[in-house]
């Protein structure tokens, strides 16, 4: 069977303000009224819609082909065969990761002027050249590990960057941690549970942090590194297991003392989330599946 190609974009300013106000003309009296030339942000908006037709017009006309927006995303089915075409920011890659199961993922970027490009690190001008080498199986992939949680009633998650765990509010948290044969009571403002991918991150921050900062693992590496934010030493609550590092091997497991629960998200989603109660334990590890990005 030919292959699908899926392209995956979120809609542009100018399209969310148009659906919020309704007619040209009151996103532009909108914009002026926030001293805002609406010419700029109607043109990045064209300029947009031109990469979107190019990357169209280099699907090969007897392939299969789909287009999703992040929001629909948890609602669309992915298949085996579709190679992945983002096209976007790096955070739409990270959004769509999560829900692939080994599919090549093509990441173009159409403002490289504004967007950092680490994983959408193509020119929309390379997806006839991209596709091509994709189906031939020629393409260079690169492998970066998720991060997985399952809590102890089967939900599970996976995320590209991160996975945190804590207070809904982002409030100090109670849990007891659990990392290889040591637990430790700690109250933080939370857990993050970092890949690679996520090191150039929130992760990257936290760690500049520390007094004796870890080594982050790579983007391919198969390990996570772990961090407790702001953790408090108290008589009921430790910090010797505020940082350290997961290699696949090893599972972290998190025990909710909340009594209003706890929640778990990946990748800053808090709208896809998982919701822990009281006494409910999450496991957190490598994910059996990495991305496959083209590189």
């Amino acid at each position: 069977m030919l292959p699908r190609a899926v392209l995956v974009q979120r809609p542009t300013e100018w399209s969310e303000l148009l659906a919020r106000h309704g007619t040209l003309e009151q996103v532009r009296f909108f914009l002026r009224g926030r001293e805002i030339d609406p010419a700029r942000i109607e043109q990045r908006h064209h300029t947009f819609l031109g990469h979107r037709h190019h990357v169209l017009a280099a699907i090969p006309g007897d392939w299969r082909r789909a287009s999703v927006t992040r929001d629909d995303l948890e609602r669309f089915l992915f298949e085996p065969d579709d190679i992945v075409v983002v096209l976007g920011q790096d955070g739409l890659v990270a959004n769509v990761a999560k829900y692939l199961d080994s599919q090549p993922l093509i990441g173009l970027n159409p403002e490289p002027e504004r967007n950092a490009g680490i994983l959408v690190s193509h020119p929309p001008e390379a997806a006839p050249d991209l596709l091509r080498d994709v189906a031939a199986g020629r393409a260079t992939l690169q492998h970066r590990t998720m991060a997985h949680a399952t809590l102890d009633d089967g939900q599970q998650l996976r995320a590209l960057n991160e996975i945190f765990v804590g207070h809904r509010s982002h409030q100090s948290a109670r849990y007891t941690l659990h990392v290889a044969a040591r637990s430790e009571r700690q109250s933080s403002s939370g857990l993050i549970f970092a890949t690679g991918t996520g090191a150039t991150g929130w992760a990257k921050s936290i760690n500049g942090q520390l007094a004796e900062p870890l080594t982050l693992p790579a983007a391919s590496d198969r390990a996570l590194a772990y961090f407790a934010r702001e953790p408090w030493t108290s008589p009921a609550s430790g910090s010797s297991l505020s940082s350290g590092r997961l290699n696949e091997d090893e599972i972290a497991r998190v025990t909710c003392e909340l009594p209003d629960g706890a929640t778990a998200f990946g990748d800053g989603i808090e709208a896809d989330a998982l919701s822990i109660d009281w006494g409910q334990t999450l496991a957190i590890g490598v994910a059996p599946r990495a991305l496959a990005l083209v590189r």
